[in-house]
C-alpha cells in the first residue's frame, strides 16, 4: 500500500518533440545580358548546377528570350555559393554575367 507522500513524487514524464522548421528556400537566377556569350552560359549551368547540355541550353535559351531564367533552388548558403561561384567565374572570363538570389 502506498502512503501519501509516495503520490508527491510521482510525476508524469512527457516527451516532446521539438519542432524543427524547413530551412527557407532561395531561387538561383541568371540574368541576361548582350554580352556574354551563350555558349558560355550554357557551360556555367553544367559546371555549377549540375545541368546536361539540353537543360542547361533549355535554360540558357529561356534567360535570352525572357531576361531571367532559374539555375535551382537551395538553402540560403548553397545558393550563396553558387552566386559567388558563377560571379567569381564570369569575372575571371571578363563577361558580365550576373548571377542572383531571392527567396523563394
Amino acid at each position: 500500500m502506498r502512503r501519501a507522500d509516495d503520490d508527491a513524487r510521482i510525476g508524469v514524464i512527457t516527451r516532446t518533440k521539438p519542432k524543427t522548421k524547413r530551412p527557407s528556400l532561395y531561387r538561383v537566377l541568371l540574368l541576361n545580358d548582350d554580352y556574354t556569350p551563350m555558349e558560355f552560359v550554357v557551360h556555367v549551368l553544367e559546371r555549377f548546377f549540375q545541368k546536361g547540355r539540353e537543360e542547361a541550353t533549355k535554360i540558357m535559351l529561356h534567360v535570352h528570350q525572357h531576361g531571367v531564367g532559374e539555375c535551382g533552388v537551395y538553402t540560403f548558403e548553397v545558393a550563396e555559393t553558387k552566386v559567388t561561384q558563377v560571379m567569381d567565374f564570369a569575372r575571371k572570363h571578363q563577361h558580365p554575367l550576373q548571377c542572383v538570389m531571392e527567396k523563394k
